[in-house]
């Protein structure tokens, strides 16, 4: 039943991707690398158009925070920069997060708009957004690193921390994501990514996380409130 759940979400999903996008993915592989046919190689799809800027909306009501263990593992995990440079999210402790898994030809991929308008708002309050490249849903991330970087900075003026591609679902899935894929969202959800533009919301001082579905917008007036509320005191 837990893998029929999967698939109808799955399902559901692709509506919210554009003609553009590959075919739904129906299952995961369990290889870490979720497959399905497509008409278009991945690598000659039209990357998606750019939305109009962003004009934030009101904090609305976000749903329960979970409790997050203070000394979590995945603070310390290593994981390089888009560029290249060795990090982890400790370095961004004391502020609020949201990460988020991202592809640049993806029908939600103009959620960046919204993305980069939450980090010019709140980013001088202690906020930053974190991006997390992924190729496992329709392979809708499929190029190098400086093509993802010269996308995000050309096509939507992203200013905020992007990480190298990596795994989310599957025998690979990053350490980060061993630790966020056991947090439920307001629905129950837990386990498995279902599709690119899942967001967490991190508390400031470590201990609360929000989990939104990707179909949820960043600006959307519960990650907004879930954002304000996640702010240094």
């Amino acid at each position: 039943m837990k893998r029929l759940a999967y698939v109808v979400v799955a399902l559901s999903l692709l509506g919210a991707c554009s003609k553009k996008d590959p075919e739904p993915v129906v299952a995961s592989t369990g290889t870490g690398q979720d497959t399905a046919p497509s008409a278009t190689p991945p690598s000659t799809q039209p990357e998606a158009p750019a939305a109009a800027p962003v004009e934030l909306p009101a904090p609305g009501t976000a749903p329960p925070a979970q409790p997050l263990a203070k000394e979590t593992p995945m603070w310390n995990a290593p994981i390089k920069t888009l560029q290249g440079q060795d990090g982890d999210l400790a370095a961004y402790k004391g502020k609020a997060l949201l990460l988020v898994n991202v592809a640049s030809k993806c029908g939600l991929t103009p959620q960046y708009s919204a993305l980069e308008a939450l980090q010019k708002k709140y980013g001088p309050k202690g906020f930053t957004v974190v991006g997390f490249p992924c190729n496992q849903f329709g392979g809708q991330e499929p190029g190098t690193a400086e093509e993802i970087e010269t996308f995000c900075s050309t096509t939507y003026g992203v200013t905020f921390p992007m990480m190298e591609k990596i795994e989310v679902n599957g025998p690979g899935r990053h350490p980060i994501y061993q630790e966020l894929t056991q947090i439920a969202d307001a629905s129950g959800h837990t386990g498995d990514i279902r599709w690119n533009f899942e967001k967490f919301v991190i508390s400031a001082d470590g201990t609360q996380i929000t989990r939104f579905d990707p179909r949820t917008t960043p600006d959307d007036p519960a990650v907004i409130a879930a954002i304000e509320a996640a702010l240094p005191r």
